[in-house]
């Protein structure tokens, strides 16, 4: 009989809570990472959060990046994020907020060096106050999702799945800021909503596990809550993966053909956080959210108790 046969009818018996040392272990590793780079690097904000100045330029010249670095580099402007847009067809300049006299050189400088009519080049400002303003939201936005969230699961199924959904929740956000963070990706109001959605996704596959142990509670009385949390597991992998990958296949390609093979820079902060985020979010699902349920849950007298008594079942022989 296949592997993937056995997957499909949900007749496997991998022991997910026996291994979650494993799991643990290696979401660990991954968050000190993160939270390391977070604390070196820490995260590219675009200037919709930190304010700053927009500079977008036709470039017929052809000039590359460092052409027009040197060329803000002669003005004074040394802190200035450049990117090449469709295949270098056009550039974007972002920097700090300049005064008035030397934004006028700026548009000047990239003018000169992409050889675009300053009627071509667009200028967009964004205050300090506005980005601030962004920022407040988007964690207001972030504080009301995973409120709810509690809420949502602590009614329809029990707190203590609340307290694993929200720690995957949180382990899956830390990993995909850990992402951002160390490949220097700006992070944009795109960005914000692309969380926000992969964790309504991590949401929905972990609530898909939390139900089916739910499930099987009512009906399997000589099981102990480890062994009903890895036959819900077994039960539910074909269809977390499945689930995945039908999300994994678009995102990556928006992520690798649209934005890196054609140049839609304009997708990658978006799709950036998609993918890392649904990669992110079927791993804890699967390892990380059932194991630490799985952990809350056997310190609770009733099923200690239940683990006695299906252990001396095995000694005397009657499983």
């Amino acid at each position: 009989m296949s592997v993937l046969g056995r997957l499909n009818r949900g007749e496997t018996e991998i022991d997910f809570v026996g291994n979650r040392r494993r799991w643990f272990t290696i979401s660990a590793v991954i968050l000190v990472v993160a939270l390391a780079s977070l604390g070196i690097r820490q995260l590219n904000l675009g200037i919709e959060f930190v304010g700053g100045l927009s500079i977008q330029a036709p470039n017929p010249a052809g000039a590359d990046v460092s052409e027009v670095r040197q060329a803000f580099f002669e003005i004074g402007v040394q802190e200035a994020t450049i990117q090449e847009l469709d295949d270098g067809a056009a550039v974007r300049v972002t920097t700090r907020e300049l005064d008035t006299e030397t934004e006028g050189a700026a548009i000047e400088a990239i003018s000169s060096v992409t050889e675009a009519g300053e009627d071509e080049i667009s200028v967009e400002t964004v205050g300090p106050s506005f980005g601030a303003l962004v920022a407040r939201r988007a964690l207001i936005a972030l504080g009301v999702f995973l409120g709810a969230v509690v809420l949502f699961i602590s009614w329809r199924l029990e707190f203590k799945m609340a307290l694993a959904g929200l720690a995957a929740l949180f382990h899956d956000l830390l990993i995909t800021i850990g992402v951002y963070s160390l490949t220097g990706f700006p992070v944009s109001p795109g960005t914000v909503v692309a969380i926000l959605v992969i964790l309504g996704y991590s949401l929905y596959d972990t609530v898909v596990v939390f139900d089916k142990v739910e499930e099987l509670v009512e009906i399997e009385e000589e099981k102990t809550y480890t062994e009903i949390v890895n036959q819900a597991m077994n039960s539910v992998l074909a269809r977390s993966l499945a689930t995945s990958l039908t999300s994994l296949l678009p995102v990556g390609s928006i992520l690798f053909v649209g934005s890196f093979i054609l140049g839609a820079s304009t997708l990658l902060d978006f799709a950036l956080a998609l993918f890392v985020g649904i990669a992110a979010g079927t791993y804890s699902s699967i390892f990380f959210a059932a194991p630490i349920l799985a952990t809350l849950k056997e310190r609770e007298e009733e099923w200690q108790e239940r683990a006695e008594w299906v252990e001396r079942r095995i000694k005397a022989g009657r499983r």
